[in-house]
């Protein structure tokens, strides 16, 4: 398996990615009818950076890094990760992570937040947990699951510390 940045050629390959986890309505907030080029926006041209993951030329999952908030709060990045249903289970979203922090660091960022993190979606919440993420807050009922009905959205930060900064 490689991690490397995303072209816009590779949007075929996450197409059919975005579009399965999106229409599950499980995990991220975005609506569910998302066009494939809201969803190039959304994922290809509003981050940062975006990456893939491959192996034999097939994508196997992404994520993209991007600022959290502007101004003084651009130390912080945010990042949102996705795996393909066929994929999971092989520590690709370990690997996403880890290697996000690494390029986080690169681009200068002091710290990694994740807003929106369905507390139903416990899998990813204990793999970010074993990844030094905290829990910083809990928004009740905010996320609408479509099996679970209203359940908790948490905010997970974790400060990923300096290279060469004043504090």
């Amino acid at each position: 398996m490689e991690i490397r940045e995303a072209i816009p050629e590779d949007f075929e390959g996450i197409w059919p990615i975005f579009k399965e986890v999106v229409e599950a309505g499980e995990t991220y907030g975005y609506a569910l009818e998302t066009s494939k080029e809201e969803a190039y926006h959304l994922w290809m041209e509003l981050p940062r950076k975006t990456y893939v993951v491959s192996e034999g030329g097939r994508i196997l999952g992404t994520y993209y890094i991007k600022n959290n908030q502007n101004g003084p709060g651009s130390h912080v990045c945010n990042c949102g990760y996705m795996v393909s249903s066929a994929s999971r289970g092989q520590g690709i979203a370990t690997l996403m992570c880890k290697h996000s922090q690494q390029q986080a660091l690169d681009f200068g960022y002091k710290a990694m937040q994740f807003n929106f993190v369905a507390a139903s979606n416990e899998k990813a919440v204990k793999l970010w947990q074993s990844l030094g993420f905290e829990t910083v807050g809990r928004l009740p009922q905010a996320f609408h699951h479509p099996h679970k009905g209203y359940v908790d959205a948490l905010v997970m930060y974790k400060w990923l510390g300096d290279q060469n900064s004043e504090g």
